[in-house]
């Protein structure tokens, strides 16, 4: 933050949904911005952050509706950076998790403009966690790997290697997968996947909309067929150690632990969102 603001562009992780888990870095350099850049992943609450007369650009991208190519998304950020204002490029999560922060510094670099880096909470991780559930677990996942579930058709190489996966790593996460989730399952099966597998789709993580779905390969696609993106979807056995959030999921798992003589323990409440209660037996869903 000691270096001239002035004609560049920093490239901002705004972090994965909830406008409290943007970094403090991201948030000081957002706080001087005279023009913003941001997706339609990045809150409402975050944008009131930077200076009144900022200029804000909305860039957003979901399937097959991209209100602006990449070309003309780099071209705008070295345009006004030439022109000596600080550009803030605000993306969820992280911009180098599938945000094409690689593209547009390259940009950066190719047009002789400064540029920085402020690295986000990537959802890939925080969403599953603020959902209860770890990537990794001792005793039970060491490995994850995170995909994308929507592939640029023109890239050289292929597809996700989703039968390579399948024996590879203990843990996947699909980010942007919503719509391909079936075809996901279809390929994890026929790869030798257990039908019994695990699986969460996390609707909105990290923020007041959130909504966690689970159950297994055999009815996932079904279970969260409703859901709309951003999703994030949790595959492998981490699934099973989800803990709830008080309120409504947790007077439902007390009512069904109650019925079947389960265990049910208490995590002392904080005063944030995501104050927990342990279910330490395994959900109804996946039974």
């Amino acid at each position: 933050m000691d270096c001239a603001a002035s004609g560049r562009v920093v490239l901002v992780g705004a972090g994965p949904g909830d406008p409290e888990l943007i970094t403090r870095r991201g948030l000081r350099w957002l706080q001087r911005a005279e023009v913003v850049v941001y997706d339609q992943l990045v809150s409402p609450a975050l944008l009131d952050e930077a200076p009144p007369d900022a200029l804000r650009v909305f860039a957003g991208k979901s399937a097959g509706n991209h209100c602006m190519p990449q070309a003309a998304i780099d071209a705008l950020l070295v345009r006004h950076a030439l022109a000596g204002r600080l550009v803030v490029r605000l993306k969820g999560g992280d911009s180098f998790v599938f945000g094409r922060g690689g593209e547009e510094a390259r940009a950066c670099i190719a047009a002789g403009v400064p540029f920085d880096v402020v690295p986000g909470v990537t959802s890939a991780v925080a969403v599953p966690a603020a959902a209860g559930i770890p990537v990794t677990h001792r005793g039970v996942a060491s490995s994850f790997a995170v995909v994308t579930g929507h592939e640029d058709p023109d890239k050289p190489g292929g597809h996700v290697d989703w039968e390579g996966l399948a024996g590879a790593v203990d843990t996947i996460v699909v980010l942007m997968g919503t719509a391909a989730l079936p075809e996901i399952v279809r390929r994890l099966l026929a790869a030798g996947c257990e039908l019994a597998t695990p699986a969460a789709v996390i609707c909105r993580g990290t923020t007041d909309a959130e909504e966690v779905v689970t159950g297994t390969l055999a009815d996932i696609a079904h279970r969260a067929a409703h859901l709309s993106p951003p999703c994030t979807i949790v595959i492998g056995e981490v699934v099973r150690l989800r803990w709830m959030r008080r309120g409504a999921d947790v007077e439902t798992a007390q009512r069904a632990e109650g019925k079947r003589g389960g265990r049910f323990s208490r995590i002392a409440a904080a005063p944030s969102r995501t104050s927990w209660s342990m279910n330490v037996s395994i959900s109804s869903a996946m039974d």
